[in-house]
C-alpha cells in the first residue's frame, strides 16, 4: 500500500478578480490576517503527512518560492533585535523534512494542464491537489480526512459540498451512488453544467486525492469548458477504469477566489487569532451597533 506523500498546488492563474492587488502579487499570497493563502494550504498538506510540496507557478509567481525560501537577512535582523517570536514563526513555516519543488507552467491552459505539469515530480505515485484559494477550516484538515480515505479504499477521492442549483455553472458537479452519509461512489462528473443539466447539486471544491493514472487521461482528452484542459474531464475518463469516490468533507469552506469569500475568511480567522481576536471582536461589535 502506497501512502500519499506528494501534494500539487496549482498557482499559475492570473487572479483577475482581485486586480489591481494581484497585478504583481499572486492571489495565493493574499493574506488571511498574517499568513498568505498558500501557507495555509501548505500547512494543511504537512499536517496530513505530505513531505513533497509541488508548486505549479507562472512567470509572475516567484513570490511563492521566495515566501518558502530561507531569508537570511531578515532572520539575522530579527535575531539582532531580539524578536524571537517572529523569528521562530519564520523558521517554523515548514518542517525541515519537507521539500519544496517549483515547476513553471508556461501557459495557463486550465487546471488539468497545471496538474499534468506536475507529472515528472509526482513520479508515478498517488498525490493530492490543493487549490489554495479554497480555504477550508477543519480539524483534522480536509487533506488528512481524504488521505485517510485513500489509505482505506486505495482509490481517488474528490472533495465535494452541496451548492445552490443556480451556482452549478461555477463548479464541477458530480453524481454517484451513496456509500454512507458523506461518501459516494462517483458515476459522473461534469464541468460547470447549466442548472437544468446538472446531475446533482454536489460541487467539487479544491481538494483531490488522485492516482497517477490521471496523467494518462489528461494527456489524451481534448480541451473542454472555456477552451481549457479540465481536470474534471480527466476524472470522468478515469471513471471508466477506476473507482473514484466523492467525499462530503467535514469543515467550513471559504471561497477566497471571490472578494466576499475572502472577506468572510479574514473576519472568521481574525476571531480565532490569539493576538487580535479580542480587540477585533470589540471593534466589530461597536461598529455594528453604531447608528447609521
Amino acid at each position: 500500500m502506497k501512502r500519499v506523500t506528494k501534494a500539487v498546488f496549482p498557482a499559475a492563474g492570473m487572479g483577475t478578480r482581485f486586480l489591481p492587488a494581484t497585478k504583481a502579487n499572486p492571489k495565493e499570497m493574499l493574506p488571511i490576517v498574517d499568513k498568505p493563502l498558500i501557507q495555509y494550504a501548505a500547512e494543511e498538506a504537512v499536517a496530513a503527512g505530505i513531505t513533497d510540496l509541488i508548486f505549479i507557478i507562472g512567470r509572475t509567481k516567484r513570490a511563492i518560492a521566495d515566501h518558502f525560501d530561507k531569508a537570511y537577512e531578515l532572520e539575522m535582523e530579527l535575531e539582532m533585535k531580539g524578536k524571537t517570536q517572529a523569528l521562530e514563526q519564520l523558521r517554523g513555516m515548514l518542517p525541515a523534512h519537507v521539500n519544496c519543488i517549483y515547476i513553471r507552467q508556461a501557459e495557463a491552459l486550465g487546471l488539468g494542464h497545471a496538474v499534468l505539469c506536475a507529472e515528472p515530480a509526482v513520479n508515478g505515485e498517488p498525490f493530492v491537489v490543493i487549490l489554495a484559494d479554497d480555504l477550508i477550516d477543519a480539524e483534522p484538515g480536509v487533506t488528512r480526512q481524504m488521505c485517510d480515505l485513500y489509505d482505506y479504499y486505495q482509490c481517488s477521492v474528490v472533495g465535494v459540498q452541496p451548492v445552490a442549483r443556480e451556482e452549478t455553472t461555477a463548479y464541477g458537479i458530480v453524481a454517484g451512488d451513496p456509500m454512507s452519509d458523506r461518501l459516494l461512489r462517483m458515476t459522473h462528473i461534469v464541468e460547470k453544467p447549466k442548472p437544468a443539466e446538472a446531475p446533482s447539486n454536489l460541487g467539487v471544491v479544491g481538494r483531490y486525492v488522485l492516482t497517477p493514472r490521471i496523467f494518462h487521461h489528461l494527456r489524451h482528452i481534448g480541451r473542454g469548458a472555456g477552451g481549457e484542459l479540465q481536470l474534471t474531464d480527466g476524472i470522468q475518463a478515469m471513471l471508466r477504469e477506476q473507482q473514484v469516490l466523492a467525499y462530503r468533507y467535514d469543515g467550513i469552506r471559504y471561497d477566497c477566489g471571490s472578494k466576499v469569500g475572502y472577506l468572510k475568511a479574514t473576519v472568521e480567522y481574525a476571531f480565532k487569532h490569539p493576538e487580535v481576536s479580542e480587540e477585533f471582536s470589540a471593534y466589530l461589535k461597536q461598529r455594528l451597533c453604531a447608528p447609521e
